[in-house]
């Protein structure tokens, strides 16, 4: 099994307002680089977006390693929320819907399908790639702020 490390981020202008995404894929010293935007979107749209568009660009089940500066994300997945939120029908320990519903169940059917590992870094905190990744999503959340 290939072994990826994945790097993502994602920005919003105004939460709700224009957003972006951001994401580095390494492997075998190479790298490829993915971002987006959304004209209406949150910040935590965006953090997921990121990682499901990584895991989706890979062509083949693989061990990956992501790194994010999303503890939504980051906690979700490792704490198991997530999980749980799908077993409960997107309700959540407080009895509140889930939100971001359908990107959970589509990151879900993607992590069935890798390996993932998970580290959590301070964002804006000199991180190399979360950097790279951040200057990625804003410059495309100020494109989506653009778009008529």
């Amino acid at each position: 099994m290939k072994c990826v490390e994945m790097f993502t981020d994602g920005a919003c202008s105004g939460n709700p307002g224009p957003g972006g995404w951001g994401t580095i894929l390494r492997y075998n010293g190479h790298e490829k680089e993915l971002s987006g935007g959304e004209a209406m979107t949150t910040n935590n749209r965006m953090e997921l977006i990121a990682v499901i568009e990584g895991l989706k660009a890979l062509k083949e089940p693989c061990q990956v390693h992501l790194t994010s500066d999303s503890q939504y994300v980051c906690h979700a997945i490792t704490k198991g929320w997530a999980r749980s939120w799908q077993r409960n029908h997107w309700i959540k320990s407080d009895k509140t819907p889930a939100k971001n519903a359908e990107l959970w169940e589509e990151l879900l059917s993607l992590l069935d399908k890798h390996r993932l590992t998970v580290t959590w870094v301070r964002g804006h905190n000199g991180h190399p790639e979360n950097e790279r990744c951040d200057a990625l999503a804003v410059q495309e959340a100020k494109k989506a702020a653009q778009t008529p």
